[in-house]
This record gives structure tokens, C-alpha cells and sequence, in this order.
């Protein structure tokens, strides 16, 4: 079983892009490859590749739906209230047809619909997730500082470097700190990782509502 993390920006910005790949070795996750600056196209063709080997679970950090109408999925209305509960900041919760959002919300449903008609020979599940959330959710109360400002701070990054050994991902490649892309490709794969194997308690669970919203949401 080999678990993705997949850290979306919008459809012109690959570089921002980071896709990392871990497998997972009985309770942990072990480090495979990391590939930044990453187009549709070599996103597709990297999961085609992994596919034959292995069963795929994909956290992929990007809205996979929009609510009919406009404004917050019911899920979105959810996951604010449960960050805020932990002390984080609720903006990092967008709709995801706000005007800086709309480009990533296409990019995601349509990369999503694109990977669940690849020819693979093992299936691929794929779970949206916020990275952020899913740190803030395991960390403790001293460490929330770090949560909220690993986006912008490298020091920050580099503890969360550290954390993530904590939670059994390990072998985290030196650098990863220096983007705060690689540090939420590496939580969207954590986040996975709960999600696909419900006795490590997950923790924050948003059920698929299909057809408008076909993939589950958790942190």
C-alpha cells in the first residue's frame, strides 16, 4: 500500500505543486520520493506508474466540489467550527468558489475525475484534506504556535520536520522544511493514512454526500 500526499495550487501554478509518495511499512509511513513543480499531466502519469504495484491512497489538500449555489459546503461550515475549536484561525477555510479559491476548485475536481478513469491495475482512493487541520489536530497545545505560523516561518517548518517523525512518517528528506508546499504535501498524506485505516482515529471525518460531493473530507 503506498500513501500520496498531493498539495494542489491553481492550474498555472505547478510550481507551487508537491506530490510525495510514502509507503506504508506496517504502523509508519516511510518516505519514497518527493517531485515538486508538477504538471496534471506528470501527476497522472507518476499515479499510473504506482498503480501497478500497489493500492493508492490519495489526500489531496484542494476542494473536489463546490456547493450548488456558491458559498461553504456543508463540510467546509464543519471543519471551521472544529479548527476554531482547536485555536486555529477560521480564514483558512475558504469557499470554494471565493475569488481566490475557484481556480484551485477546478483544478481539483477535474484532476480527481481524470484519476478515477486511469487505466491502473490496483484501485486508487482519493480523500480531500487540509493539511493544516490535519497537523493542528495531533499537536499539542504548546505546539499549536508552530501550526499557525509554519506557512510563513522556516523554523517553524523545521520543527514540524521533526513532529511528523513523531507520528510515525518517517524519513522525511533534509529540505523538506524549506517550503511550506512540501510540509502540507506531507500532512495530506497523514491525513490519508487516518483516514484509510480507521483504527489509527482519525480525527475529523466528513462523509462523501454523491453525487455533488463524491469524495470524503478529513483532516
Amino acid at each position: 500500500m503506498l500513501v500520496i500526499g498531493l498539495d494542489l495550487a491553481g492550474p498555472s501554478n505547478h510550481r507551487d505543486t508537491v506530490l510525495t509518495v510514502f509507503q506504508l511499512n506496517k504502523n509508519h509511513l516511510t518516505f519514497q520520493k518527493m517531485i515538486s513543480n508538477i504538471s496534471d499531466e506528470e501527476i497522472l502519469s507518476e499515479l499510473i506508474d504506482l498503480s501497478k504495484s500497489a493500492k493508492l491512497f490519495i489526500g489531496i489538500d484542494a476542494p473536489l466540489s463546490y456547493q450548488d449555489g456558491g458559498g461553504d459546503r456543508t463540510s467546509d461550515k464543519e471543519l471551521r467550527k472544529y479548527i476554531v475549536s482547536l485555536g486555529m484561525k477560521s480564514g483558512s477555510i475558504m469557499p470554494p468558489t471565493y475569488t481566490r479559491m475557484v481556480y484551485l476548485t477546478l483544478r481539483g475536481i477535474k484532476l480527481t475525475r481524470e484519476i478515477e478513469n486511469l487505466p491502473k491495475a490496483f484501485p486508487i482512493s482519493i480523500v480531500e484534506v487540509h493539511p493544516g487541520a490535519a497537523i493542528g489536530a495531533r499537536v499539542t497545545e504548546k505546539e499549536l504556535e508552530y501550526v499557525l505560523t509554519y506557512k510563513k516561518n522556516l523554523s517553524s517548518r523545521k520543527y514540524l520536520k521533526n513532529w511528523f517523525e513523531q507520528q510515525n512518517v518517517t524519513g522525511l528528506p533534509n529540505g523538506v522544511e524549506n517550503e511550506s508546499h512540501s510540509i502540507d504535501s506531507c500532512a495530506a498524506a497523514l491525513a490519508a493514512w487516518h483516514w484509510a485505516d480507521p483504527s489509527l482515529n482519525p480525527k475529523w471525518i466528513f462523509s462523501a454526500q454523491p453525487p455533488l460531493h463524491p469524495f470524503d473530507y478529513c483532516c
